[in-house]
Formats: structure tokens, sequence, C-alpha cells
């Protein structure tokens, strides 16, 4: 916090900052019991009427009264990641999207209308990324209307947390009104790591997601339009480790090769074998097929309750990214 005098904080931003990462400590209601000062870290995403608006890291969003303010400044985005590979969100956001395409799209300026029949949001959501042509009102109509004509709820996907995220495009969705239903975390790393972790040894590596692979997949009823979806990308590969005497796989997975980029995805286990590292091998026969394909670094999605998910992705040398959300018209 800034100090302008010996023991004295000073407010150190104006509605002038919107836009920027901010720090800032406000004072509690006096009826309120615990710690009298609370610290934020964000974007500044509003200052209206008399009110802070600051989007977290996480995508939560933060209103804090200027009254209660005693102590703020302008901070520094934050700091690169020290390990695993250097990327951009809109690079990391581009190639999530080749890897999991929808199957119709049309472009609203530079920003990508798609839909898959509902299977999935993120096959079926706006991408925002860069500029839609239109003022958000009349696009944000636009994309009312598009999913509208197909029977769909409207959508946009949008992200935080990074350098070039959607902090602001959050906080003006959430003032319109729409309802952000998801909030999960993209996670990179290196990729060879992954595949020293074991010998995949027992994974059957296929170019299409049979029925054996289809009937361990979480999502049931899997229908012609989900199947297009699971073999869209650049170079797709389906892992299977077969169960005994024949019946449902024991694990599976998916990934997408796409230049230096490997994305693993369906990752799933029997769950009466879970740890078994079967997860581990899976992944690790994967990413050896994608070393010989010349990737070099690897991504994933994981749910922010996954807890499982995320310590095996950890122990593997992945890290949060940033998070993405899918937010949806009312």
């Amino acid at each position: 916090m800034e100090i302008s005098a010996p023991g004295r904080l000073e407010v150190r931003i104006t509605a002038a900052d919107v836009g920027k990462r901010v720090s800032v400590r406000r004072r509690h209601d006096p009826a309120t019991e615990g710690e009298k000062f609370t610290d934020t870290v964000g974007v500044l995403a509003s200052w209206d009427n008399g009110v802070l608006l600051i989007t977290r890291k996480s995508g939560e969003t933060v209103h804090i009264p200027e009254a209660s303010l005693v102590a703020g400044k302008v901070v520094p985005p934050a700091p690169a990641r020290r390990r695993g590979p250097a990327a951009s969100y809109e690079e990391l956001a581009r190639v999530s999207a080749r890897a999991w395409r929808p199957v119709e799209s049309e472009r609203l300026g530079e920003w990508e209308l798609r839909a898959a029949a509902g299977f999935t949001r993120r096959a079926n959501s706006a991408l925002p990324i860069g500029d839609p042509g239109l003022p958000l009102p009349a696009a944000l109509d636009a994309v009312r209307r598009w999913y509208g004509d197909r029977g769909l709820p409207a959508y946009v996907q949008t992200a935080t947390g990074a350098e070039g995220t959607q902090e602001l495009l959050c906080a003006e969705l959430e003032r319109l009104g729409w309802t952000r239903e998801v909030t999960a975390e993209l996670w990179i790393g290196a990729l060879a790591p992954v595949a020293d972790r074991d010998e995949g040894a027992g994974v059957v590596l296929s170019r299409e997601a049979d029925d054996a692979w289809l009937t361990r997949y979480q999502r049931k009823g899997v229908s012609e339009v989900a199947l297009k979806v699971l073999g869209s990308g650049a170079s797709v590969w389906f892992a299977t480790v077969p169960g005994e005497g024949g019946g449902a796989p024991a694990a599976i997975g998916r990934c997408v090769v796409d230049g230096r980029w490997a994305g693993f995805a369906a990752v799933e286990v029997d769950p009466a074998l879970r740890r078994r590292g079967l997860a581990t091998r899976v992944m690790a026969a994967l990413a050896r097929r994608a070393l010989e394909e010349g990737a070099s670094a690897a991504w994933l999605q994981v749910e922010a309750d996954n807890a499982g998910a995320r310590g095996l992705y950890a122990g593997m040398g992945f890290a949060a990214h940033h998070a993405y959300h899918h937010y949806r018209s009312v």
C-alpha cells in the first residue's frame, strides 16, 4: 500500500485507472467481526456511482464502496510463470478452440460463434477474441439471435487471470445481466516430463473413438454431432487401456497435437481402478506420440473442484495459466 507520510495510507487510483491491475485496501463495516481491513488485487473493471468493481484472477467480482477505501495503487501485471512453456492467452485460446471444433461456426467481426447441437458449452459458445465489429450491446444481441435461431442458449466464453484476458468483458457481461455458470482453469506444462512418467505399456492408441472407448466416456448417449466434435482437431489420438474380460476399458484419454502443443482431455479411469497409475499411463502414451509428431508443450483443462485431477496434473509439472468462464444470457 502507498504511504505518503509515516503511518498514513493513501489512495493513489482514480476512475482513469479502469482496465489496470490494482491493489486496494478497504475498511470493514464497523459491525462486521474479524479483520479490520481487507485487501483485494485484480483488474479495476469499473468505478461508477461511488462503487469500484474489481475482477480477481479467479473471475470473482468484488464490489467496493469508494468510501471504504483506505489505500490503493496500480500494480504491475502478475509475473510470468517461472516454469513450463511461455504462452499468451490468445495463443492458448485459439489452440484449445481448434482442439474442440463445433459442427457450425460463423464470424461476428473477429469473434467466433460456435454451435454443436448443445454438446458441451465449449462447442456452443461465442469466443470473443478481438473486435466483434459492433458496440458490445449490439454484438451481444447478435449472439443471442444466432443461438436463438438454433434453439440454443446464448453463451460467451471468457477468461481471467493472465495478461490479455477479459476481466473488463466479464464485468460488463455481469452488469448486463449475464450469469456465470461454469469456471474452470487451463493448465500448461512441458510435454517431455509427462512422457517420462510412465512407459505407457498396455495402452492402445487409435485415430477414432471406438465403441469400447465410448463406453468409458463420461458423457453418455453420444450423438453423431458429439463424435464429430470428439474427432475434430489437427491430429487427434484416442487412448484405451482395455478392461478385463473384454468389458469397458479400464481407462481412456484423448490428445490433440497442434504444432508445438498437445492438448489432453477425457482422461477417465474406472472408479474401481483409481489410484493405480492408469491415468498417468494413458497420458504418458499420448505424450510419447505427441513428441514423435513434434510437440513440446502441453495443455489441459480442469475444474476448480476436481482435487484428484489437480493433484495428478500438478505432480506432472502442470500449473494454471488462466481461468475461463461461460456466461449465459438471461
